[in-house]
């Protein structure tokens, strides 16, 4: 039987992946309890909790394992991770994807960036941070994240046999769409192989952060507004579903653009900014401005039913939404 690294007080070896609806981290997680079950000869179960059931929503899948004599009776989320992957870098605008860390877990991303720029931009203290281009492997395969993102955790947790998860691959996807059984184990060699890691040490006399458990009301009945005023309403207003965008984004060429309004009819969020400017006529005529990226979650459908050029699905890149977001301008809402 295989020995597991890590133990926290329960005998549990714990991990827990950040993603958003659309990525297949729900899936990838029940495929790695599988292959740890199955492949090392060890108990373990896997669950996931999410809001509402749709593309783009923040989902957490929480795996725990532990040896054969140890009884698996705590099916609460993973608050305390050894192991985190975080399937969408921009979850860390609005959820603390690092929640609970270890000074020696380690962190696996799906970025471009270096081990040293997440760290930065986490602001993570100690522990070691994995990276992986899934997405781009994902396009280039013509395959899932989670998939890449599964080859690297294996390479993360060598008591994990990658033969097996190959097996249990086979299995999952063979009766009802075999046609995506050689992408998806090109995609999981691929993660698996091309995972670049960095172990950063703790600064002495520097302590990790205190542990909060996530089911901590921030609001309660001493360190609420006065009169139990609700700050932040959530309103669609105040939205940004920049977090939802899964690695794709329409880019705009104002100059290829006919004005039809064929990308608003189709667009769900009111991503496109419109402004009321006399024709060659002299007639009021809508022309459009440009896209407001904060509204933007990457759904791509005004690529199809824009009929010209003017928009075109392009990978996202780092600062792009911001340097050429177009904000709309509310009357009554101060953003």
């Amino acid at each position: 039987m295989v020995q597991l690294p890590k133990l926290n007080e329960l005998g549990f070896f714990e991990i827990r992946l950040e993603s958003i609806g659309g990525l297949g981290a729900n899936l990838a997680g029940k495929m790695l309890a599988e292959a740890g079950v199955e492949g090392a000869g060890l108990n373990g179960v896997s669950f996931s909790s999410y809001g509402s059931e749709k593309k783009g929503s923040p989902v957490k899948a929480h795996i725990r394992f532990c040896d054969m004599d140890t009884q698996i009776r705590d099916t609460s989320p993973v608050e305390r991770p050894h192991i985190v992957g975080i399937f969408q870098e921009a979850l860390a605008k609005t959820v603390n994807v690092i929640s609970g860390i270890y000074e020696d877990s380690t962190v696996l991303v799906n970025s471009r960036k270096t081990p040293e720029q997440l760290k930065e931009k986490m602001k993570l203290i100690g522990g070691t941070i994995a990276v992986i281009d899934a997405t781009g492997i994902a396009l280039e395969e013509k395959n899932r994240v989670n998939m890449a993102m599964l080859g690297a955790m294996f390479r993360l947790c060598p008591f994990l046999d990658p033969e097996t998860m190959k097996d249990v691959i086979r299995k999952s996807l063979e009766k009802k769409y075999p046609q995506t059984v050689a992408p998806a184990l090109a995609t999981f060699e691929r993660g698996y192989n091309e995972v670049v890691f960095q172990t950063f040490e703790l600064p002495e006399g520097v302590a990790m952060p205190a542990f909060v458990r996530a089911d901590t009301p921030v609001l309660g009945y001493e360190t609420q507004p006065i009169g139990g005023i609700i700050s932040n309403p959530g309103n669609s207003m105040l939205k940004d579903l920049s977090i939802s965008r899964s690695g794709m984004m329409p880019h705009f060429k104002a100059e290829s653009c006919i004005h039809c309004a064929g990308c608003d009819n189709v667009c769900p969020d009111n991503c496109f900014v419109w402004e009321e400017l006399p024709d060659k006529k002299g007639r009021p005529q809508m022309f459009l401005k440009g896209i407001d990226y904060q509204y933007c979650k990457g759904c791509l459908k005004c690529i199809h039913a824009c009929p010209t050029d003017a928009l075109s699905g392009e990978r996202e890149e780092d600062g792009y939404a911001e340097q050429n977001r177009v904000p709309h301008l509310f009357d009554l809402a101060v953003l």
